[in-house]
């Protein structure tokens, strides 16, 4: 069996993302030495370009959530345009239903509230009366919807 005894100490697992990316203090000084800037966040472990691509869609979708919020958009508003999009009652989506419209319907509450409004699944679980795991679940599947995006863009814009 392994035991940490036995490695002892690792100077390849100390450190943040950039340090270990770069492979350690001394490659990141020779780095420094000789201009080369390198983009680092010590949350993600990744090469420079991997890291700032990472940041540069974090900062979208933080946008496209503020812009939303904005125009007022919360999650009752999305369960409403949802709802009126399907051409379902509200109270079906709370409902154990698992009718066609009211399903793709829940479903598209779920990704669009926590993947596009960033709103937690236990919120949307409660508005919605089923479990946040079947929330994280439903969000999910909802990424493999060929109709996703369209729908997505006519209710938010985006």
């Amino acid at each position: 069996m392994w035991s940490r005894r036995f490695e002892g100490h690792r100077p390849e697992l100390v450190g943040g993302g950039l340090l270990r990316s770069v492979g350690g203090w001394l490659a990141l000084e020779g780095y420094r030495r000789r201009g080369v800037r390198i983009k680092g966040d010590e949350r993600i472990l990744g090469s420079s370009g991997f890291v700032e691509r990472v940041l540069a869609k974090a900062d979208e979708d933080l946008a496209h959530k503020s812009r939303l919020q904005a125009e007022g958009l919360d999650l009752h508003t999305l369960i409403e345009r949802v709802t009126h999009y399907y051409h379902i009652d509200s109270e079906d989506l709370k409902t154990a239903s698992k009718q066609r419209q009211t399903s793709r319907g829940r479903m598209m509450v779920c990704y669009l509230a926590v993947r596009k409004l960033m709103v937690h699944c236990t919120e949307v679980a409660r508005a919605l009366n089923i479990s946040s795991s079947a929330v994280s679940k439903a969000a999910n599947r909802a990424t493999m919807d060929s109709s996703r995006r369209i729908i997505q863009k006519e209710l938010l814009g985006i």
